[in-house]
Parts: C-alpha cells; sequence; structure tokens
C-alpha cells in the first residue's frame, strides 16, 4: 500500500528538467544544441580508513584528476566556462575545489562552483552544467563529483527542539542505516534475500575486474609519486554462505538485518564529465560519447528514504515518453541491499539490465561520486554493448530520489 502511494505522489513532488524530445526515436536524434558529454572518466575507488586513498583530502583528489584530464584531453583550460563540484562533506568545499582546479593549470578566470545533495550531488553537477549550457550561459563545462569518506565522514547532523518535533524532520536526519532498517522493516524484505542481491553485486563486480572491464572508465591519476588506476574496494571470493554469516551493523534497528557484506562500501573517488552542446563539439572537433536527454529529482518519505528510486525513474520515464523495456543499461545505486531489491522489485526491471558489472554493495559508495560514476560506468557499458540508452537512478538521504537519462554515442 505504501509504495503505491509513494509513487502516486510523484507528480506533485517532482522536480524536473529536460530536452524537448519526447520518446526513444526522437530522444535519439541529433541536433546542434544538444547537450553531450564529449569526455567522462573517475578515478579509481577506495575503502575508507584502509584502501590507497585513505591519506588524500578532497583537494588533492581533485586536484589529480583535473591535471589527469587537462593532461589526456589536451584541452585548453581556457575554453572551460564554469566547473561544478558536487560534494558533501568536505570542509569549505568551494575553496578547496577552486584550488585543485588552479593548482592544475585551470586558469583563474575559469569560475567554479559545489554542491551538495548528498548521494546524487555527482548527477546533480552534471545537471547544473547541462542546465548552463542549454540555457546559453555557457559553452563548455566540466562537471565532477568527489568524495573522501576517510577524511570527510558524515557528520551528525542536529536540529532545534522545534524542528525535532516534526516526525518528518527527526526521521529525515537519522543514520542511513537506521533508514535501511526501515526500509526493511516496513516492505518485508528479509536478510536472506538481501543477502542475495548482495551476491549479485559481488560477484558481478569480481568478473568485472578480472577481465579489466573498469579500466575502460578509469583514468590513472598521480598523487605522491605513486598513479592509482585500480579499484582496492572489491571483495572476492564473496558466498552466499560467508555473506549469511555476517553480523548486523546495526544491531538495535529495526530487524538488524544489515551487514557489511549487504550494505554499500564507505569510500573515496572523484569521477568527471566535459559537458558542451554537439554544434561546439564538432567546431572544435571534440569526440561525443553521449548525450544528456533529462534528470529528475524527487521526494519521498524520510523513515524510508531509499524508496527514492521507484518515483524517480518511473518520472523521469513518463517525462522523457520512454518505457522502462526501452532503456538498455540502468545504474541504480546499491545504497543496502534492502531498499535496492525492494527498488528493482517494485519496478520490475530485469536484473539483467541492473548494474550488469556490480555497484556500490561491490564497488563501494563515496557520496558525493556516486551520481557521476555511474555515468562514467553506464556509458562504458552501453559502448561495449553497443546499446543506446542509460538510465541512472539512486536515492538520497533526508528523503529523495533522483534519475537521468542519457543516450550513448560511441557506437
Amino acid at each position: 500500500m505504501l509504495s503505491r502511494r509513494v509513487v502516486s505522489q510523484t507528480p506533485r513532488l517532482a522536480r524536473a528538467a529536460s530536452t524537448s524530445a519526447r520518446g526513444r526515436e526522437a530522444i535519439l536524434q541529433k541536433r546542434p544544441d544538444d547537450v553531450v558529454i564529449t569526455f567522462a572518466k573517475r578515478t579509481a575507488m577506495s575503502r575508507a580508513k584502509k584502501g590507497q586513498l585513505k591519506d588524500i583530502p578532497v583537494d588533492e583528489l581533485l586536484h589529480g584528476l583535473f591535471k589527469s584530464t587537462l593532461e589526456t584531453t589536451r584541452l585548453d583550460p581556457t575554453k572551460i566556462e564554469d566547473i561544478c563540484v558536487g560534494t558533501c562533506h568536505p570542509p569549505s568545499p568551494l575553496y578547496i575545489s577552486r584550488a585543485a582546479a588552479l593548482a592544475a593549470g585551470v586558469p583563474y578566470s575559469v569560475p567554479i562552483q559545489t554542491l551538495n545533495r548528498l548521494c546524487s550531488s555527482g548527477l546533480m553537477a552534471i545537471r547544473t552544467v547541462a542546465h548552463a549550457i542549454q540555457s546559453g550561459d555557457i559553452s563548455l563545462g566540466v562537471a565532477v563529483g568527489v568524495e573522501s569518506m576517510s577524511q570527510n565522514p558524515r557528520p551528525t547532523p542536529e536540529v532545534t527542539e522545534p524542528v525535532g518535533k516534526n516526525s518528518h524532520a527527526h526521521d529525515c536526519i537519522q543514520p542511513m542505516g537506521w533508514t535501511s532498517e526501515m526500509v526493511a522493516q516496513t516492505y518485508g524484505v528479509p536478510r536472506q534475500k538481501q543477502d542475495e542481491y548482495a551476491l549479485v553485486s559481488h560477484t558481478r563486480a569480481e568478473k568485472a575486474v578480472a577481465q579489466g572491464i573498469f579500466s575502460e572508465e578509469i583514468i590513472p591519476i598521480e598523487l605522491r609519486g605513486a598513479v592509482v588506476s585500480v579499484d582496492d574496494t572489491v571483495r572476492p571470493g564473496v558466498t552466499i554462505e560467508s555473506l549469511s554469516k555476517l553480523k548486523s551493523v546495526f544491531p538495535d534497528w529495526g530487524d538488524a538485518s544489515t551487514t557489511a557484506g549487504n550494505a554499500s562500501g564507505v569510500g573515496d573517488g572523484a569521477a568527471l564529465c566535459i559537458m558542451t552542446t554537439r554544434a561546439h563539439a564538432e567546431k572544435e572537433g571534440l569526440p561525443i560519447l553521449g548525450k544528456w536527454v533529462t534528470s529528475v529529482i524527487v521526494g519521498v518519505e524520510p523513515r524510508v528514504m531509499g524508496v527514492g528510486p521507484i518515483p524517480a525513474v518511473n518520472k523521469i520515464l513518463e517525462q522523457a515518453g520512454l518505457t522502462k523495456e526501452d532503456i538498455d543499461v540502468y545504474e541504480i545505486n546499491e545504497a543496502f541491499a534492502s531498499q535496492f531489491a525492494y527498488c528493482v522489485e517494485q519496478l520490475k526491471i530485469p536484473m539483467e539490465k541492473i548494474n550488469p558489472n556490480g555497484g556500490s554493495i561491490a564497488l563501494t559508495h563515496p557520496l558525493g561520486m556516486t551520481g557521476a560514476r555511474q555515468v562514467v560506468t553506464g556509458l562504458a557499458e552501453l559502448k561495449r554493448r553497443q546499446g543506446q540508452l542509460l538510465c541512472t537512478s539512486m536515492c538520497v538521504g533526508s528523503g529523495m530520489g533522483a534519475a537521468g537519462i542519457f543516450v550513448n554515442e560511441a557506437l
């Protein structure tokens, strides 16, 4: 009953932005004013507090990414008209992001901004740059998602007593693990089902690593004299038996079904997209990898924030005039297996199309990075399978959901 209520509220709660094209045929047409992506890469990811990036602050991580991007693309940095960095928890994010860009060789004439919409921050950075291009404010921009959960773990939100008396206000600042347990309890997602979905993620990611698939989307960066180019987050040899033996990490909440094996990892990393119009890309001789089509952001009940992808995906498909079958690859964030399993089953999307190389349960979930990382990963997968349409989505802390539609043009 509750799931239908959440979905039915979507038209009232959603805020959307898109191109004017609707329907698969129209979306796949190429127009001079299309917002296109000419470069899409990510850094290798790292386990928080334990991995290869644990001692690297956000400014240093961004500096390495900016520098490698400029060297790889040979883009004249004076032609960048704006940079938008999505990130959640580093202090003074604008100062450190601008400093990183300047140190990497971006001239002081290039402005920069930062934003924070928690787990969707990377996607919102892409959306912000797309809007600026679409409106004619800029012709070329850079969208980034970055997070160091080693250096900047989630701070505990605090509200005053008058605010906290509101039940939704109280729920929206609770730890994410609590919302995972609320989803599992409210919608009856048992521990075994969570472990089964988690195993799919671990197994697919292990296979992708063995096949070298992620090397196609990772840009090596140099940090403190060492080149970082391989994820250190994927755990080999995970089985349903090993998952079933793990203890709950939140024993005092709900059914205590969330474990370190069926929840997203806490990690570090960054991802980046260079964006412009099709006309400008063709004029400058820039390769066109993909096209941004549309994005949405919706609100859901904070207590079960993990259901956010359900109304977000439904809304974006409706807005774009697409069916679920039109989408070739879905990248839906695996914040927790509880919410991921429920979303997949409510959306009725075949698992073969979702996170084909594993998701955040296996790969890790650097909060500000993930929204951009999913686009990088999804476009790379579409190129491999010669597919055309990508839908990305994620739940968003405090009770939201976001989604984006992209077209692969690297055929």
